[in-house]
């Protein structure tokens, strides 16, 4: 732990709850202190002591171009000097809006807001006006941000954190949330057998980034959409970490779905505070003014994050989304062979440019799986890559992220740490 970290800490406790202010930053799962971060560049981010670690957590996912990316800055930059904020509309939201749809094949039409959190919460109000029904079925271990609802069975820092899933939620307001394990098709069946008339939505992260990283299994998105279409609810993609990630039509694109509304965030803002949620045109002209499900936001197509999202989104038409999955692909199973030779058990799943390590014996399908991992030498294992340089999320329950800045050398030199772990 670096000194001018701890003592910043320290100072932050006084003032701020745990002294962070998004819990898995605390970095109580992986028993260490969190460090504070001065400036990133490229696939680095550097400590306030000046202390550099390759990045694979980059932001939770929206640095897909590295950190600081010069158009992206450059782009940042113009509209920042232009104005931080106008309550009225600006041209980038309009060209923003324009490349979602463009890329998005579910997408006709596309409102954005502040943050994904945001962006779930009103799709599913939206998906409950189009409806007229109360319920929704999610599935255990995915997260959509920390709306009421939402927060029963939640991944990410809830999980990390064995926190209850909804103190301070009334049980009136999770009482029409349905639950179901990730992958389980027939367990899907069964709740619409029992509340099909009822349920409004079927939220689901398309691959699983908040249990590790779990793919959904053949045929589980397919059935899901079925099963949508036949009961007459709506199918909601959450593509917050999958959007523009797993291929540049997110996840929608890459599986050959499409869902009823998605719900988008963090990278189509370049990293800066952003959000979306998008759909067909029949349910989205119901969002007000044009209809009447009233969803609004004094920030939301804030002139420097649309900008940056912009630039973010044009510049990654022009990236090489199969040449970055290759690397992660042989970065990976270059992992596998060395816990192998060592006698260690892993699991290690990857999609596109992310992937996940469980300390454990078999496949990783759903959140029973990446619980029963062992947790204890994965806080080990983060402990010792920080040490060395590498820069993981501080939970079992997080994904890795590689970015188009990553280079060869940032991989090789995490291949010999990691056996160097492994003893």
């Amino acid at each position: 732990m670096t000194l001018a970290s701890t003592e910043l800490f320290r100072r932050a406790q006084e003032c701020i709850p745990g002294g962070v202010n998004s819990p898995v930053r605390a970095c109580l799962a992986v028993g260490a202190e969190p460090l504070f971060i001065d400036r990133a560049q490229g696939s680095r981010i550097y400590s306030v002591d000046g202390d550099g670690y390759v990045d694979f957590v980059l932001s939770w996912g929206p640095m897909l171009l590295g950190h600081a990316h010069p158009r992206v800055t450059a782009a940042l930059c113009d509209a920042a000097r232009r104005g931080a904020s106008f309550g009225a509309p600006c041209p980038d939201e309009l060209y923003l809006a324009r490349l979602l749809v463009d890329a998005l094949p579910a997408v006709e039409m596309v409102r954005m807001v502040n943050s994904g959190t945001e962006a779930a919460m009103s799709a599913l109000r939206l998906a409950r006006a189009c409806t007229g029904r109360p319920a929704f079925l999610k599935f255990t271990g995915c997260y959509h941000g920390h709306a009421d609802p939402f927060l029963a069975a939640a991944g990410s820092g809830v999980a990390a954190l064995s926190l209850p899933g909804t103190p301070g939620v009334p049980p009136g307001v999770v009482a029409d949330t349905l639950l179901c394990p990730y992958n389980d098709l027939d367990g899907a069946e069964r709740v619409f057998a029992a509340r099909g008339g009822d349920i409004a939505a079927v939220i689901v992260e398309p691959v699983a980034a908040n249990m590790g990283l779990v793919l959904p299994v053949p045929g589980f998105l397919e059935g899901l959409r079925e099963l949508c279409t036949r009961n007459g609810s709506l199918l909601i993609f959450d593509e917050v970490i999958t959007g523009f990630r797993v291929a540049y039509g997110g996840a929608q694109t890459r599986f050959g779905i499409q869902p009823d509304l998605t719900v988008l965030g963090k990278i189509i803002g370049g990293g800066l505070p952003v959000g979306a949620y998008g759909g067909k045109a029949e349910y989205m002209r119901r969002i007000a003014p044009s209809g009447d499900v009233y969803q609004a936001g004094t920030l939301s197509g804030n002139p420097p994050a649309v900008a940056a999202g912009r630039a973010t989104l044009e510049t990654l038409q022009c990236c090489d989304y199969a040449a970055l999955e290759l690397r992660v692909e042989q970065f990976c199973s270059g992992l596998e062979r060395i816990f192998a030779d060592k006698g260690l058990p892993v699991c290690i799943n990857r999609c596109a440019s992310m992937f996940a390590l469980f300390f454990t014996q078999g496949a990783v399908r759903d959140f029973a799986g990446a619980a029963a991992a062992d947790a204890e030498r994965w806080a080990r294992f983060y402990r010792f890559m920080r040490g060395r340089g590498f820069y993981l999320a501080p939970s079992a329950f997080e994904t890795a992220m590689v970015s188009f800045a990553h280079a060869a050398e940032d991989f090789a030199a995490f291949a010999e740490a990691a056996r160097d772990f492994a003893g």
